[in-house]
Formats: structure tokens, sequence, C-alpha cells
């Protein structure tokens, strides 16, 4: 994952109903999910979120999203607190993980849930590796040539063959290896790899959107 601050208050409102703060994104979703109109974004104080409410819960008062440049954005995050999660989306936020994977193998929201064998804890670091590990492979078959994460780790250090091999568990730099390798392929090829905000990313699982 990357260096970031990632959001723990959920400000919401539900037209003709209640608003409020929720300290986690679950007990949010349960109030938003399915109400027409509803509005939520998340922040990393609790003191933002109840600002943002007082202000009449306006998305306008952020700063406009970028023009995103066409291609494979990536990320991981733990915003569900189900684990770690990883997503792989085009441009415009469309889900492409089953482009890869077995549709068993995602959830409702069309993200994968990373597990080890032998239960072994997974960090968001690793999930972001193997977000691009997917990324790279859908690029390869869609013939895409960006590809776009927010992880500085991941795409300045562990996807170039940088990595600590004697300080990190022998799965991440198996997985660091692989990446890299795809990575050098994809490039020699005229593919890019380069680094946008996370507070622009189409794949965020950071849920303050």
């Amino acid at each position: 994952m990357s260096v970031k601050k990632k959001n723990s208050w959920y400000a919401y409102l539900v037209p003709r109903g209640s608003k409020g703060v929720a300290a986690r994104w679950p007990e949010c979703e349960k109030i938003v999910r399915g109400v027409p109109g509803a509005r939520y974004r998340g922040f990393s104080s609790e003191l933002e979120a109840r600002a943002w409410l007082t202000a009449g819960a306006l998305y306008e008062t952020s700063k406009p999203a970028p023009r995103l440049s066409p291609g494979i954005y990536f990320d991981a995050g733990t915003g569900r607190g189900e684990g770690v999660e990883i997503s792989v989306t085009d441009e415009r936020g469309r889900n492409l993980l089953h482009k890869t994977l077995a549709k068993t193998a995602l959830n409702r929201f069309g993200k994968h849930r990373v597990s080890l064998r032998g239960g072994a804890d997974v960090t968001n670091n690793y999930g972001e590796l193997l977000a691009l590990r997917h990324a790279l492979l859908i690029a390869k078959k869609e013939r895409a040539r960006r590809i776009f994460g927010d992880s500085a780790l991941v795409i300045n250090h562990w996807s170039q063959w940088r990595i600590k091999r004697k300080e990190l568990p022998a799965a991440t730099v198996a997985l660091a290896d692989e990446v890299s390798k795809l990575r050098e392929a994809f490039e020699k090829a005229g593919g890019t790899v380069a680094r946008i905000s996370g507070d622009h990313n189409p794949a965020d699982l950071g849920f303050h959107r």
C-alpha cells in the first residue's frame, strides 16, 4: 500500500432520514447502501467529517478530479475491514479482475480478497504488488500501454528488482521477482508504469469518495 493516509471516519446523509459520522466503513455502508440520493464521504478525522456535514454534505466542495489517461489502474486496501483486497480497473473505474481471475475469486464488488497459504498475514504492500501483477497480465491481454497505481514502494522499488530480500517473507520476494520480470517485458514492449494520486485513482480502495 502507498504511504497515503487512509480514511477512518465516514460522514453520511440520507435524504429525509438521518445524518451522522461512522467510525468504520462497514457501519456507514449499512446505512447508505441502496438508498437513492444518499451522500457519504470518508475523512481522516471526525472533525473533518462533521465539518463536511455542517457545510451541507456537498461533493462539489472538493476539487474536481483530473481527466484520467486511458489505461489500467490498480490498488489494494483494507477499507471494508475484511482483510486486504485488490482492485484493478480502467480509467472509468470499471472492474477488470475478471479477465485474470475466476468469478468465484471475486467478491460482490468485483474485487479480490488476498490470502496466503498457511494463513500467513497479508500486508497492504503485498496486496499492491499482487494488484500490479494482475494489471500487467491484463495489460498484455488487452494490449494496453499504460498502468497507474499510487504505491511508491511497489512502483519505484519492489517491481524494479529493488527489494530487501533478507528482511521480507519469501512469498513477497518471490512475487516481487515475478512482477519485476513482467514489468521489464512490458516496458521493453513500449509500456509504462506510473504513479497517480490516491485521491484520483479509480481503482482506489480507500472508500473516501
